[in-house]
């Protein structure tokens, strides 16, 4: 409405929060990652680097970047997603996993050296334990269970980056990989079923 020289627009409420894209997004780069790191197969390469970089910008980068800006821009200008305060969390946490991921993915795709990732780790562990902290909090098990698994990734990936205890430890990642990317897609088809279908998935 027009009130002398300021202009506001009001808008709905909207229930329809994009989770289910950062979550398929890093769900599909783990599940790319993972297998390979943890069987060996397809071995590496300049070729599969470069294949695995550009998916690692494109689907956890890209995926969870989007999101994260949407769910920020919903709650602070446009106020569409009112009454649940933990998805600030969420958007902060997923814009920031989003910007790794285009460094991460960057960095694969060029063959950069793997050991500043390790430092990396330092930091995206306290912000997947901040993750784990609010959302048992919150009560919200399912996604506090992904955030354990963050954890667990990036406990292991700093290991890895180093080259400590190899090959132990890119096995250790590949399977945090694996099953965090699994869970990643159970929590996917949980919050789609959920929204577009009216069903209960825990979630």
């Amino acid at each position: 409405m027009d009130s002398g020289n300021a202009v506001s627009f009001s808008f709905s409420a909207s229930a329809f929060v994009p989770l289910a894209l950062a979550f398929f997004g890093l769900g599909c780069g783990y599940l790319i990652f993972g297998p390979q790191e943890l069987f060996g197969f397809p071995e590496k390469t300049p070729d599969t680097d470069w294949s695995n970089g550009w998916w690692g910008v494109w689907m956890p980068g890209f995926c969870q970047f989007v999101n994260g800006t949407y769910i920020l821009v919903g709650l602070t200008w446009f106020h569409v997603f009112k009454g649940d305060p933990v998805l600030y969390a969420a958007g902060i946490i997923t814009t920031l996993f989003g910007i790794h991921w285009f460094a991460l993915g960057l960095g694969r795709l060029r063959q950069g050296d793997p050991r500043p990732n390790g430092f990396m780790c330092v930091a995206f562990f306290i912000l997947s334990l901040l993750g784990f902290v609010v959302f048992t909090s919150a009560d919200d098990w399912p996604v506090a269970v992904l955030f354990f698994g963050l954890l667990c990734v990036y406990f292991t990936e700093f290991f890895a980056s180093f080259k400590i205890l190899m090959p132990l430890s890119e096995k250790a990642l590949g399977l945090s990989h694996t099953l965090t990317g699994l869970w990643l897609m159970y929590l996917t088809w949980a919050i789609t079923l959920n929204i577009a279908l009216g069903m209960h998935v825990p979630l």
